[in-house]
Parts: C-alpha cells; sequence; structure tokens
C-alpha cells in the first residue's frame, strides 16, 4: 500500500510539469520528440549548471511519436517542449495557447543527397528539372523534414503526387531506400549523413538546406501561455540558462563536445565530429536565443506550402520575445 501511495504521489507531481519546495529548486521537465546531438546547447545548459544557478533543476524526457512532445506541454507532464513552433500554431488551431519563448535550432536540419550512382545536378540545370521525375525518400508526412522537401518542391513548381515520387518513410527507411536503389535521391541529416557517404551509398549533399533556406525555426522552446502568465520569473531564469547554453556552446566548441561525449557516449566518435564540425559550419544554432520574425516567416511558409498548416498564423500569436530581451538589456 505504501508503494503505491508513494506512485500515485509520484505521478501527481510529473503531471504538473514541475515541481516547488521551499528552499528547493523547481524540478522542471523538457520534453524532447528524440535524444538528438542537434539540441547539444540544451544538454549543456543542463550540465554547466546553468538551469541550476536559476533555482531549476531541469531534466530531459524523450517522448517518441508524432506530436507527442507538444501534448506532454499540453497535459502539463512537461513544462517546455523542443520543437518547431509550429507545433504552436497546430495547438492554436485546436484552442490550446503555446508559446515559443527562446531559439535554439536556427537552420533545417536537412541535406538532399543522390544516391552514388545518381549525378547531381549539372552546371546551369535547374532544381526543378533535376528533381523532376525521380523519387525521393524523406521523413514521414507531417515531421519536418517532409515539410522542407514538399517546401522545396512547391517552390520549385513541382507536384508531389505527379512530377516526383515521394516516398515517406522513417528515417531508417531512407537509408535502406537508397541502399537497395528504391530510391534516387534522400533527404537526410547527421550523423546518418556522413555514416552513408562513407559507406558510399550517395554523394555530398547536392542542396544544403541550412545555406540555401537561412534562419528558420527549426527547434524552439515552448511553453504553455499559463506558465508566463503565472511563473514570469521561472520562464525568466528558464530562457537565460538555454541562452548561456547556446553562447558557451559557441564560445567553446571544444568543451562543448565534451559534454556531447557525455550525453551520447556509444556515438561513434567520428560521426560525432562530423555532424558537429557541419553544425557549425552550417551556422545550425542560434547565437544567442533570439526568433527572427525573418525565421518563423520561412518556417511558417514552409509548413504552409506542404500543405500542414492551413492557416496563416502571425508571430506575435506563438512567439513570446518579452523574456529573451529583458535578459538582453540587462533589466
Amino acid at each position: 500500500m505504501k508503494m503505491l501511495l508513494k506512485t500515485a504521489l509520484a505521478a501527481a507531481v510529473v503531471a504538473t510539469g514541475l515541481v516547488s519546495g521551499a528552499g528547493a529548486a523547481e524540478k522542471l521537465v523538457i520534453a524532447e520528440p528524440l535524444h538528438s546531438l542537434g539540441y547539444l546547447p540544451m544538454y549543456v545548459a543542463i550540465d554547466k549548471g546553468y538551469f541550476s544557478e536559476e533555482g531549476i533543476d531541469a531534466s530531459v524526457l524523450t517522448v517518441d511519436g508524432g506530436g507527442a512532445h507538444t501534448n506532454a506541454v499540453l497535459t502539463k507532464q512537461a513544462f517546455a517542449f523542443i520543437g518547431g513552433p509550429e507545433h504552436d500554431a497546430f495547438a492554436k488551431a485546436k484552442g490550446a495557447e503555446l508559446r515559443a519563448v527562446v531559439n535554439v535550432v536556427n537552420r533545417g536540419n536537412v541535406y538532399l543527397v543522390s544516391r552514388k550512382d545518381v549525378p547531381g545536378p549539372t552546371d546551369g540545370e535547374s532544381m526543378a528539372d533535376y528533381l523532376k521525375g525521380k523519387t525521393i525518400a524523406t521523413g514521414a508526412f507531417g515531421g519536418t523534414p517532409n515539410s522542407i522537401t514538399r517546401y522545396i518542391l512547391a517552390v520549385n513548381h513541382l507536384d508531389p503526387k505527379t512530377d516526383v515520387v515521394l516516398q515517406e518513410l522513417a528515417t531508417a527507411g531512407i537509408m535502406a531506400a537508397l541502399k537497395t536503389k528504391q530510391a534516387d535521391i534522400g533527404v537526410l541529416s547527421e550523423p546518418m549523413l556522413t555514416q552513408g557517404i562513407d559507406e558510399g551509398l550517395w554523394n555530398e549533399p547536392f542542396y544544403n538546406v541550412p545555406k540555401e533556406l537561412g534562419p528558420y525555426t527549426y527547434s524552439t522552446l515552448n511553453v504553455r501561455e499559463e506558465s508566463i502568465k503565472d511563473q514570469p520569473e521561472l520562464v525568466e531564469g528558464f530562457v537565460r540558462a538555454i541562452s548561456r547554453g547556446l553562447a558557451f556552446t559557441h564560445e567553446h566548441p571544444d568543451e562543448a563536445t565534451t559534454i556531447a561525449v557525455k550525453e551520447f557516449p556509444t556515438m561513434d566518435r567520428k560521426a560525432m565530429k562530423a555532424t558537429l564540425d557541419r553544425a557549425f559550419a552550417d551556422d545550425l544554432w542560434s547565437a544567442d536565443g533570439d526568433i527572427a520574425p525573418e525565421a518563423w516567416k520561412t518556417g511558417k511558409a514552409v509548413v504552409m506550402d506542404a500543405g500542414i498548416l492551413k492557416q496563416d498564423v502571425p508571430y506575435d500569436d506563438i512567439i513570446d520575445m518579452s523574456f529573451w530581451k529583458k535578459i538582453q538589456s540587462g533589466e
């Protein structure tokens, strides 16, 4: 009976997404859709104790599957989730109010590659001409890699149903489709990108999304609007910790790499180096946590052109930079 009571109390505590106690750090849960090296600055903020210095005991909960990370925040199993602010827009369409409060990944973290025996675009060849008629393996519908793929097709006036063959697959399926020559082009991210290049499965990227699309709200940290209203000091501390994690990652890449090794101890070191080298080269991470209007403009265009977001959602409806601005002004 005592064990059942303890379990019930623990469940009640987790359901709030945070725990507070007199003089104790507030325990705060961040939901992530996958454990990814792309979220390194967030892990750095935790490892370096930046949350602790704000009186926050932060932990990360990996919740696989669709919008599970968003739902974890909506149902108060987590305080925040890391993911694209388009999820805030989706929630708003259903009557929920979520806000992105600080940036992390400010570029579209995917690349287009051609199978090893499929040449890339020739000089002067348009992207539309190159892609037309090819079979493209990308992520599942609703996910950001899929949305980016559909956006690239849309801006090149290609219909995903008639002008190309679009294979919508799990990540492992994309690699298999290229390996078995069931697809000509793959939409990939690190570390799989370099792994396949090393194995001779595909060529170096012919389309670098981070460079081509520029600033893009790929992964922000998002909280409930009620948290902003009811716990502004907590949200401010949260934003400050993440901003410091971003700054440290940029200023001390070697030490950030050491933290990455601790976070991903079984990851192949060559793959990790390739992933981090590409991330820094392509300005993957926000420098300071700012979410610029142009970054949401691109992010919004991607999901709207992909047909996933059905109505325009203004910047101020899902993004709140008031805490970030306060911190930057030194108030």
